[in-house]
C-alpha cells in the first residue's frame, strides 16, 4: 500500500459523531491522514457530541458562528482550507465528509489538480457530490464497533481487522504483505503496539494465531487466512453465480440462506466482517441496493 498523505475535512453541520471511528478506519485503506479538521459552530449544543471525539482523535476544530454568518460559513471555511492545503503541496488526496451537495465543485476542482478525492456521507447524499469524488462511501456502512481489553484493542478486533484486509485484497486479486498489515493496523489504531500483547514482532504474533498462515519467500512475508486458499474463491464464485443468475437481483436474506446451505461452516467473522451486506458489497462486480421495505438486494454490475 502506498503511504499517500490525505487531508481529512469534516462538515460537522450534517455529520454525526458516531461515524468518526469508521471514517478514520476507512481512510487507512488509502493512506496516512496528516490533516484532521472539522468545521462547525462549537458553541452550539448540537455539536456537543463531537467535542468528546476531538481530543481523543486529534481532530482540529474550526469555529464558525452560525448565528452571525449562517450555514454557508462552514462550507466556505472548509473550501478555503482545502484550497490552501492543495497549494501547500503536502498531500496526495483529500477526504471530504459531508452529505451536502455544496462540495461538488470543490471535489471536482481537487480532482482537476490531480488529487484523489474520497467522499463520505450518509445515504441521503446527492448523486452530484458522489460522482464528483474519486471514491464515495456511505457512512452507514462504517458503523462497526471496536472492542477493548484493559485499555488495549482486543485481539478479536485486531483479528477481524487483519482478516478484513486479507479479504479485501483477495477480492482485488492481490496478496497481503506483512508490512501492509502493520501499516494498516498503525493507521487504524495509532496506539497499537505489539509489545502490549506479549510479542516483539508482528510476525510472531500472527504465527501464533491459528486463523492466519504466513509464507516467507526470501525477505518477503505474505499473510493469508488459514485454509482459505480455494475455499474463499469457492465462496466468492458461488455468490457471483447466484447473483448473476437473477437479472433483477437477489435479496440478501435469501442469498445468506443459500450460502449457509452450500457452505455450512461459513462464518462472516472468519473474513473480517460483522454484517453480511458489507461482505457482499466488497465483492467486485456486485452492488448492494435497497428496495421496498428497506430490504437489501445484491445485483450484478458487470457489463
Amino acid at each position: 500500500m502506498d503511504d499517500r498523505k490525505f487531508a481529512l475535512l469534516i462538515d460537522a453541520d450534517n455529520i454525526s459523531a458516531k461515524y468518526i471511528a469508521g471514517i478514520l478506519d476507512e481512510l487507512t485503506k488509502y493512506g496516512i491522514t496528516t490533516y484532521k479538521r472539522i468545521y462547525g459552530d462549537w458553541t452550539s449544543t448540537q455539536a456537543s457530541k463531537w467535542k468528546d471525539e476531538l481530543l481523543s482523535n486529534s481532530i482540529v476544530p474550526i469555529q464558525q458562528f452560525s448565528n452571525t454568518t449562517g450555514k454557508n460559513a462552514t462550507d466556505s471555511a472548509l473550501i478555503i482550507d482545502a484550497m490552501d492545503i492543495l497549494y501547500g503541496g503536502n498531500v496526495d488526496g483529500f477526504c471530504i465528509v459531508s452529505s451536502d451537495s455544496d462540495f461538488t465543485r470543490l471535489a471536482s476542482r481537487l480532482r482537476e489538480s490531480g488529487m484523489m478525492v474520497v467522499g463520505m456521507g450518509e445515504e441521503k447524499t446527492p448523486q452530484s457530490f458522489r460522482n464528483a469524488c474519486t471514491k464515495f462511501t456511505n457512512l452507514e456502512n462504517l458503523l462497526d464497533t471496536v472492542e477493548t481489553d484493559n485499555g488495549n484493542i482486543s485481539q478479536t478486533s485486531i483479528e477481524a481487522t487483519i482478516a478484513g484486509i486479507i479479504t479485501e485484497n483477495a477480492n482485488k486479486g492481490k496478496t497481503t504483505g506483512l508490512g501492509e498489515i502493520g501499516s494498516r493496523l498503525s493507521n487504524k489504531y495509532p496506539d497499537f503496539d505489539i509489545r502490549n500483547y506479549g510479542y516483539s514482532y508482528l510476525s510472531k504474533y500472527l504465527e501464533d494465531l491459528p486463523r492466519f498462515s504466513l509464507t516467507k519467500v526470501n525477505s518477503n512475508i505474505t499473510v493469508d487466512l488459514s485454509g482459505s486458499e480455494g475455499s474463499m474463491d469457492s465462496i466468492i464464485d458461488y455468490i457471483i453465480g447466484e447473483v448473476c443468475r437473477r437479472k433483477s437481483g437477489i435479496g440478501l436474506s435469501e442469498l445468506s440462506n443459500l450460502l449457509h446451505k452450500e457452505f455450512p461452516d461459513f462464518n462472516l467473522k472468519d473474513y473480517g466482517y460483522s454484517q453480511f451486506y458489507k461482505f457482499i458489497q466488497n465483492i467486485n462486480g456486485i452492488e448492494v441496493t435497497e428496495g421496498a421495505g428497506n430490504r437489501k438486494y445484491a445485483r450484478s454490475v458487470k457489463k
